[in-house]
């Protein structure tokens, strides 16, 4: 899934299962099976269409945000900043609820299950690794174009109320009789059937490979044989993968699959680690007001699940040095705390956490107390108070290193940019 280029993951689900809406009205002839050239055809526009919508600022309420706003091409379409949470709605002043995640290399992750079985492909199919998958922190988006509503109804982002408010707005755009001219006239008969065009414009925008999963980094390099670690990348490399060091390969995998496919940098499960409770965001102003992850507020089907309360999915750590805000509410902003955290929270857990009026540290101040079983304690997070933290300053340094081949865009002297999918 990961190598596949573009053309071929839309014409799969255009022509397949799905890119025509399903609340779309047919005539006989237009049900009929598409030839691979209209398919062909039908995808392009429809990324076409998606390109442009995804940079235009007049589908938001207040005509000052677009989705590219908060995911910057210039950024591996993560955020332009280092705000824990971007300011949105009709007035540009409401804040959000967490920090905005990337939009690359989202075309491998599987739909949310609580069970996930990895495939004979990549791993032990035997294990199961429990909550895993979905789009967005929580995992509730099964979809791209179920993920590009979101931030258009939210009313602390786009701030469209309802899916007609959008349609009205990109039929003022003039994006109508591109959707028409991909869907057939009918498509705008009803506000359903041309909101879910839309939504499918997006999500075919984004299965553009050579913007969101080119597999251009140093690190691909290396793993194609076309490029050499430096002694402290590859040390670092070593680190992140030893279990007895950073074991940070548990849950960001760093080897290609069984099958071949580019490393993805996640598992993609859901995980409690623990992280502070960020003041910067306004929510947080109320002790009372928790960010639980899978079990809510912002999803509302495992509400009755305190085993998931704090549960966030595994980001991949591909472009991770490029980014200014880690972590689901954008506590930390340089990658080596980031590090640090990890092989330190329970080693000198006084470094992150506020103190309580006895002077006691107040661990996992951002969960209550009774989700604290939740947290993972898998090493690094094994380690006791006062223990030696499972990296030095030192192999801190040389796993960051190792992080920074991670970013997209790399190329050897006299080569072109190995952006074509991935080593096919």
């Amino acid at each position: 899934m990961g190598m596949r280029h573009a053309s071929a993951a839309v014409l799969t689900f255009l022509a397949c299962s799905g890119l025509v809406p399903s609340v779309l009205p047919q005539h006989p002839a237009e049900a009929a099976p598409m030839s691979r050239a209209e398919a062909r055809r039908q995808a392009a526009e429809l990324a076409s269409l998606g390109h442009d919508m995804f940079y235009d600022a007049s589908l938001s309420q207040s005509g000052k945000l677009s989705c590219s706003t908060c995911h910057s091409l210039d950024h591996a379409f993560g955020p332009p900043n280092d705000l824990a949470v971007q300011l949105g709605g009709g007035d540009m002043r409401q804040p959000g609820l967490r920090a905005v995640p990337s939009l690359k290399y989202l075309q491998a992750v599987p739909q949310f299950t609580e069970h996930f079985f990895d495939n004979e492909d990549d791993a032990d199919e035997s294990v199961d690794n429990g909550p895993s998958g979905g789009l967005m922190w929580d995992g509730r988006a099964d979809s791209g174009h179920a993920q590009a509503a979101f931030p258009l109804l939210s009313p602390f982002e786009m701030g469209n109320g309802e899916p007609g408010q959008m349609v009205s707005r990109a039929l003022a755009a003039g994006y109508g009789p591109r959707l028409q001219a991909i869907y057939g006239r009918q498509v705008l008969d009803s506000r359903d059937a041309a909101f879910e065009g839309f939504m499918r414009a997006f999500e075919a925008f984004e299965q553009d490979h050579r913007s969101f999963y080119p597999y251009s980094s140093k690190y691909d390099a290396y793993l194609d044989g076309t490029a050499e670690l430096t002694p402290q990348e590859a040390r670092g490399l070593d680190l992140f993968n030893d279990p007895d060091k950073g074991n940070c390969a548990a849950c960001h995998i760093s080897q290609r699959g069984n099958d071949g496919t580019p490393p993805q940098f996640s598992d993609f499960g859901l995980i409690a680690i623990g992280v502070p409770r960020n003041s910067d965001i306004p929510a947080n102003a109320d002790p009372a007001w928790h960010d639980l992850g899978l079990c809510g507020p912002l999803r509302t089907d495992f509400t009755d699940r305190p085993d998931y309360c704090g549960l966030f999915r595994t980001p991949t750590l591909r472009n991770v040095a490029t980014r200014r805000t880690f972590f689901h509410n954008g506590v930390f902003h340089e990658l080596r705390k980031v590090v640090e955290f990890y092989v330190q929270r329970d080693t000198n857990p006084e470094r992150w956490y506020p103190r309580n009026a006895d002077g006691t540290v107040r661990k996992f101040d951002d969960l209550p107390a009774e989700y604290h079983a939740n947290i993972n304690t898998e090493p690094p997070f094994d380690r006791q108070l006062g223990d030696k933290p499972a990296l030095s300053d030192a192999e801190i340094d040389d796993v960051v290193a190792f992080l920074q081949t991670l970013t997209d865009g790399y190329a050897l002297a006299g080569r072109p940019d190995t952006s074509s999918g991935g080593g096919q």
